[in-house]
């Protein structure tokens, strides 16, 4: 009788553990099923908001550089850091205001021209090229004039975050200022509303990314937007000493699209060269070597300065960030790669360098 009762025990211990068992597993493949499902769907969200997506990013670069300059304005001053945030508003609206006044006219003018000079100066390059079998071969291949000028135009209304058009375009300005004012007043809000998401033992670590990631990025976009204002007036100072034409607007969009890295420069270059070109050969010469001249000071100058306080990005990794995400994205992925890349760059080496593989730096060895 005693051996058949301790028989029985064990098959009933197993019977009992068969059904915990079935629900841990059921349970893991639950979770399993679970996170797939929440990544499909943030995959979607993605794909689907992704104008709307970028266009937060923008408000939030824009919040980051007003609190950077209010930050530095509190410290120097001994301000409220709200007061020197009020302040820092103020300033850029009265210069962007100011200097929107003092030149829309000839830039608006010069714009105009410009669209309609550009296709005139491609049709002059391609009737000069006849003359050379090789060269005629290639340029026989590219498009003709009135399709490049379509693409071309083509190009304003994609080239918003949100909305499309010229409307569209101002529509995006008008939220990324109020947003990123918003944003930047309040900041301990939104951040400490995100960090509240995350578990409670893994929120200081979370904090530190935050402001790692939001240093890096301030840090950036004030040295990128002083290149930006020293690549503009450098160009257009220079193209007008040279004697080319629109040399305003060519220097106007220089600036502009100096915030692309690498790429930038070379499609601010393109109409200002073809421009010299449609005057003289040795006019687009010097245009073109005025233009690696600014390039040359950027890259050795002005680019080493902004990485020294940033997060050094090498130029491979940019470069196909732009082509990835201008692929997904258009014109705006281009413009927003490399802010994107600076804050993957810090996520990858904080969070998966550091916490998961615990390849953590020296104390000490970033003082070096």
């Amino acid at each position: 009788m005693n051996n058949n009762n301790t028989d029985a025990a064990p098959e009933g211990h197993e019977a009992h553990e068969a059904p915990l068992a079935q629900r841990r597993l059921a349970r893991r493949v639950t979770l399993v099923n679970g996170i797939a499902v929440l990544f499909i769907l943030g995959l979607a969200a993605v794909v689907l908001a992704a104008d709307a997506l970028l266009l937060v990013f923008a408000c939030i670069l824009f919040a980051i550089l007003l609190y950077k300059l209010s930050e530095i304005m509190h410290r120097r001053f001994h301000m409220k850091r709200k007061l020197a945030l009020g302040i820092v508003v103020l300033l850029l609206s009265a210069i962007i205001g100011l200097g929107g006044w003092a030149m829309a006219p000839q830039i608006s003018e010069q714009s105009t021209q410009l669209a309609k000079e550009i296709p005139a100066a491609i049709e002059r390059l391609q009737g000069e090229v006849e003359q050379h079998p090789l060269i005629k071969r290639i340029v026989s291949e590219l498009p003709p004039p009135e399709d490049i000028a379509k693409q071309l135009g083509s190009m304003a209304p994609n080239a918003g975050l949100f909305f499309s058009g010229i409307l569209g375009a101002l529509g995006n300005v008008v939220i990324i200022i109020f947003v990123g004012i918003y944003f930047a007043a309040t900041p301990g809000v939104y951040t400490g509303g995100f960090i509240r998401l995350i578990p409670q033992h893994k929120r200081g670590r979370a904090r530190e990314v935050i402001d790692e990631v939001g240093d890096s990025l301030a840090n950036w976009l004030v040295g990128k937007a002083l290149s930006m204002l020293i690549v503009g007036t450098t160009t257009a100072i220079g193209l007008s000493l040279l004697g080319v034409p629109l040399a305003l607007i060519l220097g106007v969009i220089a600036g502009l699209l100096d915030f692309i890295p690498y790429l930038g420069p070379i499609m601010a270059g393109v109409p200002a060269v073809l421009l010299a070109l449609s005057i003289s050969p040795e006019l687009a010469m010097y245009a073109l070597l005025l233009f690696a001249a600014i390039n040359m000071l950027e890259g050795y100058v002005l680019q080493p300065m902004i990485e020294a306080k940033a997060i050094e990005l090498p130029p491979a990794l940019v470069i196909v960030m732009q082509l990835i995400f201008g692929t997904l994205f258009g014109f705006a992925g281009v413009a927003l790669a490399t802010p994107l890349a600076a804050v993957l760059s810090v996520l990858v080496k904080m969070l998966y360098i550091e916490d998961v593989l615990g390849d953590r730096p020296a104390k000490g060895a970033g003082a070096d």
